[in-house]
């Protein structure tokens, strides 16, 4: 009972309190309970309740913090404090410069999986520099890959697959708000596209070995749907699956992408090797030099 308490904010009584000791208080109560990024938890979280973001919000730090907004706020830091991603609690998450909509429904996009973007849009454009080749976002979630490779290279033609319904009317309604023009289908991995001709295959699967669940931080173990992190019993299943089914495709797609956990880029790039059909196997580190995402690419 004593740990739950420790969870029950309660704003200063000070009724002449600022958004900026608002902003203080609860961040350090977020530290207090073992919170990851208090601050910026905290921010995010307060610029929902504020309905204010960017120089609007910094603007208004010294102004009191309005009455009105007192339960809410409160309510917020509270379910911060017992784990809930920020993410789900304001409903959104941006990525690649875009807002999407997110829920638990969804796994929330992380800036690593930009990286990945990225390397699709860079070897894309060098194979088809004035063609509109076909790309696929197998496992797509809130459908952060596919909408933001439709938005960036409206001359691609996107499509994008996930086993969950929920996941996909997410994705959808992402791609409509980012007037991205995607293709939707609901299925396992590649099945709903069978017999399909795809240029780009790109995913991000789940990649964590279902031992290691348990051990992972409560906001993604608690909260974050499980078929989207339970890769099998070492984190490779969806790997071999879709290069196993990539017999359903009329023919491999010269570049794929996958992103990939600590400490796979061995394995899963063997297995790229092992299926023979791209030229030059790359890995790619993210922005603290590990390696996350592993790329076929045939000339």
């Amino acid at each position: 009972m004593g740990h739950e308490r420790d969870r029950a904010y309660r704003m200063s009584p000070d009724r002449s309190i600022s958004i900026r000791e608002a902003l203080v208080e609860a961040s350090s109560f977020l530290g207090g309970c073992g919170v990851l990024e208090p601050q910026h938890n905290a921010r995010l979280l307060l610029e929902h309740v504020l309905g204010l973001e960017g120089t609007a919000f910094y603007a208004a730090l010294a102004d009191p913090f309005p009455a009105s907004g007192k339960e809410a706020w409160e309510a917020i830091i509270a379910r911060k404090a017992a784990g809930e991603p920020a993410q789900y609690i304001i409903g959104r998450q941006e990525f690649y410069g875009r807002p999407f909509a997110v829920s638990p429904s969804v796994l929330i996009p992380r800036p690593e999986t930009e990286l990945l973007v990225e390397a699709i849009l860079q070897h894309g454009d060098r194979l088809w520099s004035n063609g509109a080749p076909q790309a696929l976002d197998i496992g797509t979630g809130s459908g952060a890959i596919a909408v933001t490779l439709a938005a960036e290279r409206p001359r691609w033609r996107v499509a994008a697959g996930d086993i969950s319904a929920a996941a996909l009317k997410m994705a959808a309604s992402n791609a409509a708000a980012n007037s991205a023009a995607v293709e939707f289908r609901e299925g396992d991995l590649l099945t709903p596209f069978a017999g399909a001709a795809v240029d780009i295959l790109v995913s991000n699967p789940p990649y964590i070995p279902a031992a290691d669940i348990a051990g992972l931080q409560p906001e993604v173990r608690d909260h974050e749907p499980r078929m989207a992190l339970d890769g099998g019993p070492d984190g490779l299943g969806p790997y071999r699956a879709m290069l196993e089914q990539l017999g359903l495709l009329q023919a491999p797609p010269r570049l794929i992408g996958f992103e990939l956990g600590m400490g796979q880029a061995g394995d899963v790039a063997a297995l790229l090797e092992q299926a023979g059909h791209w030229k030059t196997i790359l890995i790619v580190p993210d922005l603290a030099r590990i390696e996350r995402h592993v790329l076929g690419v045939s000339e």
